[in-house]
């Protein structure tokens, strides 16, 4: 399903073409920009109900010797693992991957930052906003422990809210995963009309059965195989 698909389902499952509406201070709220905040808010209910393997990310960073922050990418939103890599791009790299704490065990463990008490980082905590002079931005940033001992290749799986429908026009949601996305959007639009009870609880019904079919997917059979955990069956009584 595309964006225009959806808008054009949106519409006619409601019997409402979201004409411009005149707001409190005077100014104006178009037909696409109703329509696109109601996608967008089913998408983050989504996105934050299930945790699609095919929606991750991968990316490499760097570690500067003697520093131990690390900024997160733009559309940072969690981690799944931080790995430091030895000898990045040669035949004998090797992959360490941290293990997540707090900052005060970070700070208490290694509280000296002198070459003396360098060393591979082992650690990770989720540190707060990056710095950048003297103004705090509104991207995240890691602190590792102990402080590196030299500059590291680091290699981030993270979780992302991916591009929405509204600007990418084509989605893996809608390519693959079309009704838990339709029906998320007529839970928002309907809650947005005020409409009738009966009909938000059918469609708020409709979403959670194809939001379950999703998580069967998302968080069972993309994170298994028949090898491991034998196929999937039925009980025969």
């Amino acid at each position: 399903m595309t964006y225009s698909e959806l808008v054009i389902a949106i519409q006619s499952y409601t019997e409402n073409q979201f004409p411009t509406v005149y707001l409190a201070d005077g100014s104006t709220e178009s037909s696409t920009t109703q329509i696109n905040r109601l996608i967008e808010q089913a998408e983050q209910r989504i996105y934050n109900s299930v945790q699609f393997p095919s929606l991750r990310k991968n990316m490499i960073g760097a570690l500067t010797s003697g520093l131990k922050y690390l900024s997160s990418p733009p559309d940072y939103l969690s981690t799944y693992s931080l790995a430091v890599i030895e000898n990045y791009g040669t035949a004998t790299e090797h992959y360490t991957y941290l293990l997540n704490k707090d900052v005060n065990f970070i700070r208490e463990a290694y509280p000296d930052t002198g070459t003396a008490y360098r060393g591979l980082p082992k650690y990770y905590a989720l540190f707060g906003p990056t710095i950048t002079g003297s103004t705090i931005t509104t991207e995240l940033s890691f602190i590792v422990g102990p402080t590196p001992d030299a500059s590291y290749n680091v290699e981030l799986h993270y979780y992302y809210y991916p591009e929405s429908i509204t600007t990418a026009t084509t989605t893996w949601l809608g390519d693959n995963f079309d009704t838990v996305l339709l029906y998320g959007c007529l839970v928002e639009a309907y809650t947005y009309m005020k409409g009738e009870q009966d009909l938000i609880a059918l469609y708020d019904g409709k979403y959670k059965e194809a939001l379950a079919l999703a998580k069967r997917l998302g968080d069972g059979l993309e994170r298994g195989d028949a090898y491991r955990d034998g196929q999937a069956k039925i009980q025969v009584t």
